[in-house]
């Protein structure tokens, strides 16, 4: 009787969902303590720094609410980073993002022609952002550069050097990096839809296009979710490729809040005002991330399976 209690009770509990609280919350603590040890008291320090002055040789003394004020309100170019920003963040994702969904959904494919290029698309994953940067510096280059190289001479020769075009620029090498990686997810979301669905659709005289409209991208709904906030929170990240490249010059013109929060804090010694900049940043793509998260229901994600 006593056994057969226990098991009773041992089976209410699991239906009620309250012995499955202990050991689901043990499993995550690691991961729990590593995020709240590398992410979480780090930002907890930015915050503090930022009430601070602190020219990184001295002792920080604090300010108060001096270097928000700062920022906001007497320092004008943060609000032209933050416009900047903006532009790279949108023109990175409309760039990005129809060529990684068509790279993926083809690189798909069984034949054996398209592993090999799946190889050469991958290629951009295994360089470093410094040694990308280095390269296109020299094919930038209006001495030795593909404007030198190629007899067009409606080709540009200061790539990097023209205020005008240099954001597009930054926003072609970026995406040159990054697109693999996109079209990787794809290639995976799209390797799981039933192939039952393309067959009954092809019966019913369904052609590609329709298919691919109708099943595909239905399909990749919540692939095309986590890529987008990737891509887009990650547009807010990149520094190394457009520092080695421009520095921010010329004039500033691509000079966006990751980079703008560098020189502030290290070129001009002033790591009260980078700190604030650096919350910004940290409320700007929690702002973005959870507003695609609850615009896409995502929360609410089901099944992609048929039948599922």
């Amino acid at each position: 009787m006593t056994a057969t209690a226990s098991t009773d009770t041992a089976v209410r509990d699991t239906a009620t969902g309250k012995r499955r609280q202990g050991p689901t919350f043990l499993m995550a603590l690691p991961a729990v303590l590593f995020f709240g040890l590398f992410a979480l008291i780090p930002l907890g320090g930015v915050l503090v720094i930022s009430f601070m002055e602190w020219n990184i040789l001295g002792s920080p003394e604090f300010v108060g609410t001096d270097n928000w004020d700062t920022v906001l309100n007497d320092r004008p170019f943060t609000w032209r980073a933050l416009t900047l920003t903006l532009l790279f963040v949108v023109g990175s994702y409309l760039f990005q993002a129809p060529i990684a969904l068509l790279l993926g959904v083809f690189m798909a494919g069984q034949q054996r022609y398209r592993a090999f290029l799946s190889v050469l698309y991958f290629l951009p994953l295994l360089f470093s952002s410094v040694a990308v940067g280095l390269t296109f510096q020299s094919l930038f280059s209006p001495y030795y550069g593909m404007s030198a190289a190629l007899p067009f001479d409606w080709l540009p020769s200061d790539w990097l050097t023209n205020s005008d075009i240099v954001m597009y620029v930054m926003i072609f090498v970026v995406g040159w990096c990054f697109i693999p990686f996109h079209a990787l997810l794809y290639q995976a979301g799209v390797r799981q839809i039933p192939q039952d669905m393309y067959e009954a659709a092809t019966i019913d005289g369904a052609g590609r296009i329709r298919q691919f409209i109708s099943i595909t991208l239905s399909q990749l709904r919540y692939t095309i979710i986590t890529s987008s906030t990737l891509m887009l929170v990650g547009s807010l990240t990149y520094f190394d490729l457009i520092f080695v490249l421009t520095g921010g010059q010329p004039a500033d013109a691509v000079r966006i809040l990751p980079l703008d929060m560098y020189i502030t804090g290290f070129s001009a010694n002033n790591l009260g005002h980078a700190s604030v900049i650096a919350v910004i940043l940290v409320a700007i793509g929690l702002t973005m991330s959870l507003g695609l998260n609850k615009i896409s229901g995502s929360s609410k994600m089901e099944s992609d399976k048929a039948g599922a």
